[in-house]
């Protein structure tokens, strides 16, 4: 592949191999590739968080000629490389061990945001992060999946949040000559693989492709000379504008994402549409086969035998609708591009109980795939109920919709400290058994003073991580010293330490807690048993109510009678995440139930022995055992759910939490603490990684797809 910039003959030949290591993404959840990078500057690997293009363009020469003949250095690359030349050859995959003829590329992944890397932000939030974990899965397991998806090249945005708690949005610094992004190239050199047609103009769509390990990766691009002004822009910022906006975006993954693929002479067997935000995939792929002649009713029997659609949000927010004008005047009569007419292109999308001139990508994605699922078995139910309607003569619970609950990826997602214990509790082969009978059980009996001491380091380094943060935006964009209490510089690592990190939506009530800021000062104040909490995450640059959220929890951060044990950490994303979900006592997940699909972030906290208080609803409906964390059950009809559930988180804090935390042996180990950690090991391990996740998928999906085995029983396309 084409190399980035600054790296190419900068390398000594003895470890040249350095770039296809850096220009792979598997090293991001290899740990002995993460170690070589460390290796060779420590420093400069912190100070590029963790991005080794960057690092290799900006390492002295000198270091480099002496790692090329350090022993201990290049032992480590030798190990690194072997690896990586394993990875390349080995045809003994759990996948193809499955289904040995399956070809390259056989499953196609539309999604609209993938979380990969903090130096690729085209992510906000779950769905991405969801999106990515997904194809590092396929990678592990030998899934022949090809994703797509759109490049952003001003991402989604920086936060800033202002002395007054404001949130303010600015773009990203992206460059993707700083990453292992590579350009393609049309047959005849051209900078574009296909085109659409959006008001009127002709739209050059251009690719770049991403190595996740042993899955290519596409992300489309607009930004081409050969394109007007205006739609040079339309990729430029992830959910970006108003609804004009969203779906010419869409349109162009969706519709484009086909092409691309088609250019690149990639036949999938199996369309995967994450969300609805990749609707139009279907529509594209149903205007292929009517072209070539098929009857539409035949048409869209065969496009539902290939597809597969998993819908992630009970929230009616969370679903695209657009106005069949504002289609119209955004991007043109779409249906006649596709080969449609404009009441069969009406007729998919239109929803049975609302306005029949508003086209609802998340109903053309459900009437246009053979097989449909939710992210959680509660999830499941809630989306049964509400989508019903498009099978009116059927109770909920025989519509036919499955679901696979969401997990995590151990690799990316577990610290090393973590995963070192457990290679001398289990064996260093223990990655590479993860579905091993009674492996996970196993971890009940680690040794407590090393869990604890690997969380405390883990802690520790939280906390230096805040600092430094601190340090530096102080530097740089701070004008006033009281951003630093906000920050978080007043946190001790013996206090116990509550962790709520996510998008700030109302649903998810970052401010639950402060219901009764008078008790929640007693928790965090208290000078034998103190607790303080950090508080992480942006809210969408149109949604006013969760800004104000966001300016209220800052307000309780900056106010001395907390005595800054309340943290609000700016511009939540990757790098972050990663240290809030290993480094924190607690992960908190406040959602009003049942508006969480899922909710990943506490598997990833579980992982790192940090057990979750939350609400009976996504994940943790199905993974709270009693042992693993606390759980917080249902407000009764009656009752007002909003009260009921401050009340009893606070309970659960003040009578549970809190004293076990605090009581500790001779040897100052919390042992009955240290037991829930385990146990949230042992439950996200066993149940809740991406690995499992993608073995259902393909059992229960992908393969029943490709062969074209029972097909569920579909709604009226009308």
């Amino acid at each position: 592949m084409t190399q980035p910039s600054g790296i190419a003959g900068r390398l000594p030949k003895r470890i040249h191999g350095l770039v296809d290591v850096a220009t792979n993404l598997t090293w991001s959840w290899k740990r002995n590739a993460r170690d070589l990078f460390r290796a060779l500057d420590p420093t400069l690997w912190r100070l590029t968080r963790h991005n080794p293009v960057t690092m290799l363009q900006q390492v002295a020469d000198e270091r480099l000629e002496a790692c090329a003949t350090e022993s201990a250095f290049l032992a480590l690359y030798d190990d690194v490389m072997t690896e990586v030349e394993h990875e390349r050859s080995t045809r003994d995959t759990w996948f193809r061990n499955l289904e040995p003829g399956s070809p390259e590329g056989a499953v196609a992944y539309f999604s609209a945001e993938y979380a990969l890397h903090n130096a690729v932000p085209i992510y906000s939030g779950g769905l991405g992060v969801l999106a990515g974990d997904h194809c590092k899965a396929a990678s592990d397991l030998g899934i022949p999946l090809v994703a797509v998806g759109l490049l952003y090249t001003r991402g989604y945005f920086d936060q800033r949040v202002r002395l007054d708690g404001w949130q303010e949005d600015s773009d990203v610094d992206f460059d993707p000559a700083t990453t292992p992004l590579e350009r393609l190239s049309g047959p005849n050199g051209e900078p574009f693989l296909a085109n659409v047609r959006n008001d009127g103009r002709v739209v050059y769509i251009g690719a770049w492709r991403l190595t996740v390990g042993r899955v290519p990766m596409y992300f489309l691009d607009t930004d081409l000379e050969e394109n007007h002004a205006a739609d040079r822009e339309l990729l430029h910022k992830l959910y970006a504008g108003g609804p004009g906006l969203r779906v010419r975006q869409e349109w162009i993954l969706g519709v484009g994402g086909v092409r691309v693929l088609r250019a690149l002479g990639i036949e999938p067997v199996v369309w995967h549409v994450n969300e609805g935000h990749a609707a139009f995939m279907l529509l594209e792929r149903l205007g292929e086969f009517v072209s070539r002649g098929t009857p539409f009713d035949q048409a869209i029997a065969r496009l539902r035998a290939t597809s597969v659609f998993t819908t992630h949000t009970p929230v009616p927010a969370g679903h695209d609708v657009f106005e069949v004008d504002q289609i119209e005047r955004s991007i043109g009569p779409v249906w006649n591009e596709i080969g449609l007419t404009k009441d069969q292109f009406m007729q998919l999308g239109r929803h049975p109980e609302r306005d029949g001139n508003r086209f609802h990508m998340t109903v053309a994605a459900i009437r246009l795939s053979g097989r449909v699922n939710g992210v959680s078995a509660r999830h499941a139910t809630v989306t049964r109920t509400m989508w019903q309607c498009l099978w009116p003569d059927r109770d909920a619970d025989a519509v036919p919709m499955g679901h696979v609950t969401n997990g995590v990826h151990l690799a990316t997602w577990m610290a090393q400290p973590v995963m070192e214990l457990l290679d001398e509790h289990l064996g260093e082969d223990w990655g590479w058994r993860p579905d091993a009978p009674g492996l996970w059980e196993r971890i009940i009996a680690v040794d407590d003073a090393r869990l604890w001491a690997a969380h405390r380091e883990l802690k520790d380094r939280l906390m230096g991580f805040i600092d430094d943060e601190a340090r530096r935006r102080w530097r740089e964009q701070w004008p006033d010293a009281a951003h630093l209490v906000g920050a978080g510089t007043l946190l001790s690592p013996d206090a116990l330490t509550l962790g709520f990190a996510r998008r700030f939506a109302a649903y998810k009530r970052a401010d639950l807690l402060f219901r009764d800021p008078e008790r929640l000062k007693r928790l965090v104040t208290d000078p034998w048993r103190p607790v303080q909490i950090i508080f992480a995450g942006k809210a969408h640059p149109a949604d006013e109510e969760g800004k104000r959220i966001l300016q209220r929890v800052y307000a309780f951060a900056r106010d001395p009678q907390f005595e800054g044990r309340i943290a609000f950490l700016e511009d939540y994303e990757l790098h972050l995440a990663h240290r809030l979900v290993q480094g924190v006592d607690v992960w908190v997940n406040l959602p009003r139930v049942p508006l969480e699909a899922c909710g990943t972030s506490g598997m990833k906290a579980a992982l790192n022995g940090v057990p979750q208080i939350g609400t009976n609803d996504g994940w943790w409906a199905e993974g709270w055992t009693g042992e693993n964390g606390w759980l917080i059950q249902e407000a009764p009809p009656d009752r007002d759910a909003d009260a009921w559930d401050a009340e009893h988180c606070c309970s659960t804090l003040e009578q549970d939490v809190i004293p076990l935390f605090y009581e500790r042996d001779r040897h100052g180990v919390p042992v009955g603490w240290v037991r829930r950690m385990k146990h949230a090991i042992h439950v996200a391990g066993r149940q809740f990684t991406a690995r499992r996740m993608l073995q259902e998928y393909a059992t229960d999906y992908y393969l029943p797809t490709i062969h074209r085995e029972n097909q569920v029983d579909l709604p009226p396309t009308a």
